[in-house]
């Protein structure tokens, strides 16, 4: 069993490592073609679609192509960052709120309510926030926030139509908490009795018994759940392609700016990049998907990262 259990883990490594592989593969003229400029500059333009291809650096491109995804670079951190800064405090507020206040014969429908927040398609979430969110924050949030919070970076200016960075950052959010919540309050539920009644026989308090020995316990839990949140949020696709705005070629001035995803991107340009008859279109979004792969990668890294030098600095505690 112990070789089947290694066979099955490594298999799950293999995979993404094949993945990886293969979008290097296919995105390598590309990336020959692109170098650097790929990720510093943002200017994405497949070229004459009718024009003789015409040969650059040793291969065929349509005339006037150029690659460059700043742009969804910038879009695609800054919409996650936003989903994840609102959707880890609420998402570990509402597990502590099922897990120690609600009464325990309304915690499992309440919880299965949760849950069932994150099988909604993310289509769903689309379009709710393009016929309602978008409308609602355009008339009323928006003007609002740029009136009174206009003093600080990046609130102020156009507000734009609803279409944008912090539409995508809310919508994402709303998405992401179910996985922050439910990891949070299994973690809280799982932990020893023993430990909360030993704190409140001292003499603390239900909140300082929280605070001090309840979510210290649950720190693995809530960076595994920031980690798979994040991850959903970089790779989510239709919703953020419905609300984004499909900004093109174009940088975010402020919070409300439209903005374009590497996820949403790609099915947005996969058509018009199967027109060009030199392949390189199709090849440069593969290069997008090998860019995306690889921030993925680089935010699990750090986060594993984060759970080791959380786990060094409480075993040196008591020292």
């Amino acid at each position: 069993m112990r070789r089947v259990y290694a066979a099955l883990a490594a298999l799950v490594a293999a995979i993404l490592v094949a993945i990886v592989a293969f979008f290097a593969v296919e995105a390598w003229p590309a990336i020959g073609l692109n170098g650097w400029h790929f990720l510093t500059h943002d200017v994405w333009d497949v070229g004459r679609q009718y024009g003789n291809p015409i040969l650059r650096d040793g291969r065929l491109v349509l005339p006037g192509a150029h690659y460059g995804i700043l742009f969804l670079i910038v879009g695609t951190l800054l919409s996650t960052a936003i989903a994840v800064v609102l959707a880890v405090p609420i998402g570990v507020l509402a597990a502590i709120f099922l897990a120690e206040c609600i009464p325990a014969a309304l915690r499992t429908w309440v919880s299965f309510f949760v849950e069932m927040l994150a099988a909604i398609p993310s289509v769903v979430f689309g379009l709710w926030g393009y016929i309602f969110l978008i409308p609602f924050l355009a008339r009323h949030v928006f003007p609002w926030m740029a009136a009174h919070l206009g003093f600080l970076p990046y609130f102020g200016g156009a507000t734009g139509s609803g279409y944008g960075l912090l539409t995508s950052g809310l919508v994402l959010a709303l998405m992401i908490v179910p996985l922050v919540t439910s990891t949070v309050r299994d973690a809280l539920v799982a932990q020893p009795h023993g430990l909360r009644d030993a704190a409140l026989a001292l003499g603390a308090t239900r909140f300082e018994t929280l605070r001090t020995v309840q979510l210290p316990g649950t720190r693995r839990a809530m960076t595994g759940s920031a980690i798979l949140a994040t991850g959903r949020a970089l790779g989510e696709t239709m919703a953020v392609l419905m609300i984004s705005g499909n900004a093109l070629n174009y940088l975010p001035t402020n919070i409300y700016s439209p903005i374009s995803t590497m996820a949403s991107f790609i099915v947005s340009q996969l058509d018009g990049a199967l027109q060009d008859p030199t392949g390189m279109a199709v090849r440069a979004l593969a290069e997008v998907a090998l860019v995306l792969c690889l921030i993925s990668v680089v935010v699990n890294s750090l986060a594993r990262g984060l759970l080791y030098w959380q786990d060094r600095i409480s075993s040196a505690w008591p020292a």
